[in-house]
């Protein structure tokens, strides 16, 4: 006789997990082969029925992410303008406006008071 560990929320019995999983994966053997027969992956029969329509290509349907946001661009344009032209990717540049406006910042703090 195989020992059961007992908790004081139940009890493990090994043997009795192992035919549980067992007898699960029959019942999922027996579900999957009633399954159908003439299926074939890449086929027709894996394609989407659009009512008798043609699949559009992906690029056509696919949303971007830049469509998200286009309300929100389109309506600050002007502002996105004005920074599209000083945007350099240039780190070094980054850090001086940082510099800068940090300088300006702790100015306005200390020495406007």
């Amino acid at each position: 006789m195989i020992p059961r560990l007992v908790t004081g929320a139940g009890y493990w019995s090994p043997l009795l997990w192992l035919a549980f999983l067992i007898l699960f994966t029959l019942i999922g053997y027996l579900i999957y082969s009633r399954g159908n027969p003439r299926y074939r992956k890449d086929t027709e029969q894996v394609k989407p029925y659009l009512s008798g329509n043609v699949e559009p290509s992906k690029e056509k349907i696919q949303v971007k992410a830049g469509d998200i946001y286009w309300g929100l661009v389109e309506a600050l344009k002007d502002y996105y303008n004005v920074l599209q032209a000083i945007h350099t990717g240039d780190l070094r540049d980054y850090i001086l406006w940082y510099l800068g406006v940090g300088t300006i910042i702790l100015f306005l703090l200390v020495g406007g008071a």
